[in-house]
């Protein structure tokens, strides 16, 4: 530990500054829930579990999870997603083979998702296999707010079965997807294994990704979003769908008794690397108050800067304070390894 970060934890302790700093899980919840007027990169987003629901036909699938999402609809979330191949999942008769149904763009099964997204007003997540020239797919369709079709990302990391049945896998080009809230991107499933998608969303500055997948993924999901620094948010046909803000913290998760649920993220907040950015937290606050919110995790030293007011940018405010992002951080440090090695 260096003198000058002693000297600091020293004063802050006997002033109780380290203690001012740090806000729970509990209370930023207290705190949106007293504002009623969202901000201008408030992101209002819903996800559901297909567990337990089960019926003969594809068609009959997709009616009634178009229902929970008009459920979901009373909470006017900004964009949906629902689970991996939901058409297919706990369906006991399809009425036909993953080739036959597949269809390029929002033909077809995707259809009745594109009304209801025209419909709502909002994005929708659509995970349905589709096809081209080369073959079949397990992909994940955007839909935006007037039905229209954004793009589609493929499955990178395909199953074995999912090979065996004819499924290819798709690019490891990962894309994102430009929405009128922000950049956003896509991983299906067993995705969550590999590490290159997420990583590349990231370098590509996503900052919500969507995991539909078939199993719930546990504290992996939790961990993807802390290790990258962008929220994400899961829909799975069994266990638990959750959506995560970007340390990894479960704004909201789904249950036996609450199949759907919503949260509303802020995207206009940054991650750091809390040494040596805390000393200028005092100043920061004395200057701009209820504006700007800090949490400061102790143990992980982390910290996330958030803005509360339309007017102010964080961006803006790391500026002037001289804060840097935790990937702006470890670059630094990375490439001043490389000149003191020599390399």
């Amino acid at each position: 530990m260096t003198d000058d970060r002693r000297h600091f934890l020293k004063g802050a302790a006997a002033g109780g500054a380290a203690i001012s700093m740090l806000t729970t899980h509990s209370q930023l919840a207290a705190a949106d829930v007293q504002r009623r007027t969202k901000l201008p990169r408030e992101v209002t987003i819903a996800t559901l579990c297909q567990a337990g629901i089960q019926t003969k036909t594809m068609q009959q699938m997709i009616e009634r999870l178009i229902g929970m999402l008009d459920e979901a609809a009373h909470m006017q979330p900004d964009i949906v997603c629902l689970p991996e191949t939901f058409h297919r999942m706990n369906v006991s008769q399809p009425e036909a083979s993953i080739q036959e149904a597949a269809r390029s763009g929002v033909d077809g099964l995707a259809e009745p998702l594109a009304k209801w997204a025209a419909d709502n007003r909002c994005y929708v997540i659509c995970p349905i296999h589709t096809r081209d020239s080369l073959g079949c797919y397990n992909s994940a369709i955007v839909i935006d707010r007037n039905g229209g079709y954004v793009g589609e990302y493929r499955k990178s990391h395909a199953t074995t079965s999912e090979m065996d049945g004819g499924v290819k896998p798709g690019s490891l080009k990962t894309p994102v997807f430009e929405t009128d809230f922000g950049k956003i991107g896509i991983q299906i499933c067993f995705d969550i294994q590999w590490d290159d998608g997420w990583r590349n969303l990231r370098d590509q500055g996503a900052e919500i990704v969507f995991w539909p997948s078939a199993f719930g993924g546990g504290q992996m999901v939790n961990t993807r979003a802390w290790q990258n620094q962008y929220a994400v948010v899961s829909s799975t046909a069994k266990g638990t769908s959750k959506i995560c803000d970007i340390d990894g913290a479960e704004l909201a998760t789904t249950n036996h008794w609450q199949r759907w649920v919503s949260a509303t993220i802020n995207l206009e907040k940054s991650f750091m690397h809390t040494w040596p950015y805390v000393q200028q937290f005092p100043a920061i606050l004395r200057k701009y108050g209820s504006a700007i919110r800090i949490n400061s995790y102790a143990d992980e030293e982390w910290s996330i800067i958030e803005s509360l007011s339309p007017e102010l940018k964080v961006a803006d405010v790391m500026r002037e304070f001289g804060l840097k992002t935790i990937r702006e951080h470890l670059a630094i440090a990375d490439q001043m390894q490389c000149d003191v090695r020599g390399s």
